[in-house]
């Protein structure tokens, strides 16, 4: 993935040191307090940070150096101490967002069968906007690309920012999730990874399926979403979050997937094309089982501490989904595109880069 153009003074000043070696010389202090002003002011002056464009793309190109990074950024910005006392700042703000948004939920005892309740009980409510049912019997061949790129920046590293947990548990919940994750990984088969079922699919309906490749298109409500995960895996003491936002990913999955592949099929898609949310709602099925007892709810009783941290990140993952789903229906509904504009740089910069090479 190349660098994304910036969307704003905060990932323009980001974006713009980074085109240097790192080792060259770290900014000044007081360079970088500048930088730690410049987005401070900007948190200051926004009025929702989950749907500002220019925060959410700096935090989502400060984290995806922790992933695979970005063919024109020096690999050693990833431990920049410079670059992450900034990234610190933007996620006090963006932790605060988040708890701010997420649903409040009823005490429950630190006991794995009664948190595993409480958990289908939170996702079982349906109070969205029906994203999943329109897709299966109303969306266009146009519309479904879109969600299809929309999810294609988690999609394409699928379990990753979960992934980071497993080193932060111990006993029972750490097994779960590696039974999780060992399947979303394919069992060892990397053509049965989840994200190379996803690229598949991507294939399938005439997509480009290189990671990173819709970056550009994509709107901060959506960065956000995956943001949100890689801010709970990257922290050990939000390893609840994580459990949490684990659990409620799987539990609102099985269902959606199967009316996904059904829109698939009405617009004429094959077998291949639709096995990546037909292999979804059996495997989801199954996950979620141990994702509510075996994770989230025997972290609970190993951990009392994180039990709120665990419904807070369930919360998230339900608050953001359901975000995102009513940006796709209200672009659509009004007969838009829910994707941002291909900025025109992007293709000269991208034949810039080849012919560098």
């Amino acid at each position: 993935m190349l660098r994304p153009l910036p969307r704003g003074p905060v990932s323009a000043a980001v974006l713009s040191l980074m085109t240097a070696p790192p080792r060259a010389g770290f900014p000044a202090a007081r360079d970088l307090r500048d930088l730690v002003d410049l987005v401070e002011e900007a948190v200051r002056a926004t009025v929702d940070l989950l749907t500002n464009d220019d925060l959410q793309l700096t935090l989502f190109c400060l984290y995806e150096l922790h992933y695979r990074g970005f063919e024109d950024v020096d690999d050693d910005w990833e431990w920049s101490p410079e670059v992450l006392a900034l990234r610190g700042h933007l996620e006090v703000a963006f932790e605060a967002a988040l708890r701010r948004q997420a649903r409040p939920t009823e005490p429950v005892a630190p006991d794995a069968s009664a948190v595993a309740a409480a958990l289908f009980a939170l996702t079982g409510a349906d109070g969205g906007p029906g994203l999943a049912r329109y897709v299966a019997k109303k969306a266009t061949a146009i519309q479904l690309d879109e969600l299809l790129i929309h999810r294609s920046i988690y999609q394409l590293k699928e379990a990753d920012p979960h992934t980071w947990a497993i080193p932060r548990l111990a006993g029972r919940p750490k097994a779960a999730l590696v039974e999780i994750q060992a399947d979303e990984y394919g069992g060892g088969d990397p053509e049965r990874m989840h994200a190379a079922l996803f690229a598949q699919t991507m294939r399938g309906v005439g997509l480009d399926d290189a990671y990173g490749h819709y970056i550009e298109r994509l709107p901060a409500i959506t960065l956000a979403s995956l943001n949100a995960m890689s801010l709970f895996g990257l922290h050990r003491r939000l390893r609840g979050a994580v459990a949490g936002h684990l659990a409620a990913f799987e539990m609102t999955s099985s269902h959606p997937n199967r009316l996904y592949g059904n829109g698939l099929r009405r617009l004429g898609h094959d077998a291949g094309t639709t096995a990546y949310f037909d292999e979804h709602v059996e495997a989801d099925a199954v996950h979620e089982q141990i994702a509510g007892r075996d994770l989230a709810g025997a972290l609970a009783e190993d951990e009392p501490d994180l039990l709120e941290d665990i419904f807070f990140g369930a919360a998230t993952c339900l608050a953001l989904d359901d975000a995102v789903a009513r940006h796709l229906m209200t672009a659509w509904t009004a007969g838009e595109s829910s994707l941002r504009p291909l900025p025109e740089h992007r293709v000269e910069r991208a034949g810039e880069l080849a012919g560098a090479r």
